[in-house]
């Protein structure tokens, strides 16, 4: 018989911080920039330069740990991790050891057994290094320090997930209350949350850790979900022939679908951690802390519950809309301005998801007004344009964020309420059409809907369809 195997994960996320300069100098974080560009004496390592610490870089980390329910450590200090790396300038990085501003959280995720608790052993505050740019032409490793020194905040799992699907669901958790608090744009492809994963198997049932080994170079969710699936098929191979699983940091190729050993794991004792000399402790007060409280937003989870209570829209739209802060926000603001959440929530779960799908665009680059948009529901609900009509209008919004009023004045899109006018397209439309007119006489249904359209089509798409309807079945 067979033996089986239970898989024991943590993850090590790195997330970039929102803000505007570095977490020790004032040079930019913005990405992209030509290369050593954003760069001064402190980011690049120059002796005697001085680290001087960002204040907003301790008010987001606070705020991450408030809304992931850890204990803030409310004097917590910096330390000294030294290794000499090829991309750090200083060979040694800022770190946080023995008092991380984080510890003792956890976050929910759904899975099919139900609600599941991830812990998080703790939250830290760091810089980034610099990034290697391997030059095979000319055979040499060229340095850019535009990210050295961009302000990390490093989030500690316990080794509490057991699958691919619990570590996405785990992640899209944390993205989404960072998205929400504004500290981070979560953006994997740039390189703003980056996630490590700690893997371990072991006999179901046993309460022993097996070997484990750390996976990095994973910028995608489905990169993460390949790399779980092939780090834990290797181990138990190993495992079935009788080797050992050796701890070491591997890195992950997406295009070969394999991992390929780094280098051994290092130790704590490997960095000769010491209390970093050029900071001084920081002190968050009671009432600095209070204030970062008073400021946290309203996360998905508490607006799920308000949209449905409030907004009496289905659990399936809750969702969609609250996905994506900007989607949200989008949402409340439009619902705030025409009062008619219900129409609103259709407009961005039709047209705007078909509209993004066939853009390729992502919630976070919608940047339409909901002001316009709520303008576009007041059209339509006044009869003053047809849904055919506002679907046109709204692509205009959507990728110009016109003024609704203004361009159907100027396009001259209003509905024709006029019934004269309207009867005597309709009856021109009778007179041309003298086959379908004798079908829906003789019992043809099918035949009423042409007559429609071909009126329609005369009025340009600007008729009211249920007026048009009318008019026709009475000259019938």
């Amino acid at each position: 018989m067979s033996r089986q195997y239970e898989t024991v994960i943590g993850l090590e996320v790195h997330v970039e911080l929102a803000t505007k300069t570095k977490i020790f100098c004032s040079c930019s974080t913005a990405f992209g920039g030509a290369p050593n560009s954003h760069t001064c004496p402190v980011c690049t390592g120059m002796p005697g330069s001085l680290p001087v610490l960002n204040k907003q870089v301790v008010e987001y980390a606070a705020a991450v740990g408030l809304a992931t329910n850890c204990t803030i450590t409310q004097n917590c200090k910096f330390d000294r991790k030294n290794y000499f790396y090829p991309d750090n300038p200083q060979n040694y990085q800022i770190s946080q050891l023995y008092y991380p501003i984080c510890r003792n959280g956890w976050v929910e995720i759904d899975t099919p057994a139900g609600p599941k608790k991830i812990g998080i052993h703790e939250i830290h505050m760091e810089e980034d290094a610099g990034k290697l740019i391997h030059d095979e032409w000319e055979d040499v490793s060229l340095v850019d320090f535009n990210r050295s020194g961009v302000p990390l905040i490093e989030i500690v799992s316990e080794p509490d997930m057991r699958s691919a699907d619990e570590v996405i669901a785990y992640l899209d958790k944390l993205r989404l209350i960072i998205q929400y608090l504004g500290a981070s744009d979560c953006k994997l492809q740039e390189g703003s949350m980056r996630a490590d994963v700690n893997l371990s198997v072991r006999e179901a049932g046993s309460e022993k850790l097996g070997t484990r080994t750390e996976m990095k170079n994973l910028n995608s969710f489905k990169a993460i979900a390949h790399a779980i699936d092939g780090e834990r098929e290797r181990q138990i191979e190993l495992i079935e022939m009788g080797r050992p699983v050796i701890q070491e940091t591997r890195r992950w190729d997406d295009n070969k679908e394999a991992s390929f050993a780094m280098r051994s794991k290092e130790d704590a004792q490997d960095y000769r951690y010491f209390p970093e000399p050029d900071l001084v402790p920081v002190i968050i007060s009671d009432e600095w802390l209070a204030e970062i409280k008073a400021r946290q937003p309203e996360l998905r989870t508490e607006k799920l519950i308000r949209y449905k209570k409030d907004f009496d829209i289905p659990d399936y739209d809750a969702q969609i809309l609250t996905s994506a802060k900007r989607m949200a926000d989008l949402f409340e603001a439009a619902a705030a301005v025409c009062g008619k959440p219900k129409k609103v929530s259709n407009w961005l779960m039709g047209e705007t998801m078909r509209l993004m799908k066939e853009h390729e665009m992502e919630a976070d680059d919608l940047d339409f007004s909901p002001e316009n948009l709520a303008k576009l529901i007041e059209l339509v609900d006044a009869g003053t344009i047809n849904n055919s009509v506002a679907k046109e209008v709204f692509e205009k919004i959507f990728l110009e964020n016109v003024d609704p009023d203004a361009y159907v004045e100027e396009h001259g899109l209003k509905t024709v309420n006029d019934e004269g006018a309207l009867r005597s397209t309709v009856e021109q439309v009778i007179a041309d059409n003298p086959q379908s007119v004798a079908d829906y006489r003789g019992g043809k249904q099918k035949a009423l809907g042409f007559l429609v359209g071909q009126t329609m089509k005369a009025m340009k798409g600007k008729a009211d369809p249920g007026m048009v309807n009318r008019i026709l079945k009475e000259l019938l």
